[in-house]
């Protein structure tokens, strides 16, 4: 049997009944793709609990033709298959239950930079939503110029916002709902190009892959999962926008909307997310910056350095986020989980108990502040 990650990770999302979140259990439990085929007959051992329908789906010889000729066409145009156990894997996204156990990717874009934002909304954006996108994106590019944007490269909000970051020299990704064999809309082609330049292509769908309906919303999940938060600049009161600020709160990220006028249709879904506390109003690059914590630059950053010396009675994880504090001034939690490279669960675990022992303070928007020996 193929010991490729790659293709057993593709092969085990094909088996009937698996999918990507039966896929990632399944690899998290075992070690790797190619070990959950290799032991499959001892599932019901290792695994207590396994259903014996399971051990039969995995036999699927079509499974594997069919990940085997995914890999040619991935090869022969020089994509990146991206499996969990990859580095180059979203990391952020790599910790939702929910996460794809692989994903397709053109272009050259870290999805791992220390600064990952996606801005969302609706596809018949005013000329109120296009204006935001360009001052917005423009601003960030300013303070924040190693910032990473994602969006759905849909029409309305995604491809303002994909246009906004080329324009301004960020790297910008666009989540897709189809395969890497076409592009939709087809009339942003010459946008998805640029990307590839100066960002790329995203993908979990296989060549040959529709853009249906419910694609969409899985997409979402990846554009909230990968990111440290979600913008909705402008939605309906009912929209896929509003989906992934969903996901987006259920995977612990921040989000914010950008608020209208109580008349306008198209501002209804951002005022909603505001007035029920599901998001944080946000009017400008500035107002992001100090929510979220992020520094504009090294010079505006704490001038007092801390001077101190690892506890002793720390454990390892525990100096290292001290560590990262101490070198880096105060860091949002998502950031602390990608450089520290301790699951967002465990983080949280780790900065409770830095907390109780007086070491660190929390902090508006999610960061952390540590705490100058007295």
């Amino acid at each position: 049997m193929n010991s490729d990650e790659r293709i057993c990770s593709i092969a085990l999302t094909l088996c009937p009944g698996i999918g990507h979140i039966g896929a990632k259990r399944l690899i998290e439990s075992m070690g790797s793709a190619s070990e959950v085929f290799h032991r499959r007959k001892e599932l019901p051992h290792l695994m207590p609990g396994t259903n014996p329908d399971l051990v039969e789906a995995l036999g699927s010889p079509t499974a594997f033709a069919r990940a085997e000729r995914e890999m040619e066409f991935v090869e022969k145009n020089r994509l990146a298959c991206l499996t969990l156990k990859d580095e180059a894997y979203p990391s952020r996204l790599r910790e939702c239950e929910d996460a794809p156990a692989f994903l397709f990717f053109k272009g050259n874009a870290d999805l791992n930079r220390l600064h990952v934002v996606n801005l969302v909304g609706t596809r018949r954006a005013t000329d109120y939503g296009k204006q935001f996108c360009a001052d917005f994106v423009r601003d960030l590019a300013a303070l924040c110029p190693d910032v990473l944007v994602v969006s759905g490269l849909a029409y309305g909000i995604d491809i303002h916002a994909h246009r906004a970051a080329l324009a301004n020299h960020l790297p910008t990704v666009a989540v897709l709902a189809h395969g890497l064999d076409r592009i939709y809309p087809y009339v942003h082609r010459k946008t998805a190009i640029d990307m590839l330049a100066d960002g790329g292509l995203l993908t979990e769908f296989l060549t040959e892959t529709t853009p249906g309906r419910h694609n969409f919303v899985s997409r979402n999940r990846i554009v909230a999962g990968m990111c440290d938060a979600t913008i909705v600049v402008e939605s309906a009161a009912k929209g896929g926008s509003l989906i992934t600020a969903e996901l987006a709160e259920g995977y612990h990220r921040d989000c914010f909307a950008v608020p209208g006028r109580t008349t306008d249709a198209f501002s209804m879904g951002c005022n909603r997310l505001i007035r029920d506390n599901k998001a944080a109003l946000v009017q400008s690059a500035e107002d992001f910056m100090q929510a979220i914590g992020w520094t504009a630059s090294a010079a505006l950053s704490k001038p007092e350095g801390i001077q101190r010396s690892l506890f002793p009675e720390l454990t390892e994880e525990e100096q290292r986020v001290v560590q990262l504090l101490k070198q880096r001034g105060d860091l949002h939690i998502n950031v602390l989980v990608v450089e520290a490279n301790i699951p967002v669960n465990r983080m949280s675990a780790l900065l409770f108990e830095l907390e109780m022992k007086g070491v660190i303070k929390a902090m508006v928007g999610g960061h952390y502040h540590l705490l100058s020996n007295s």
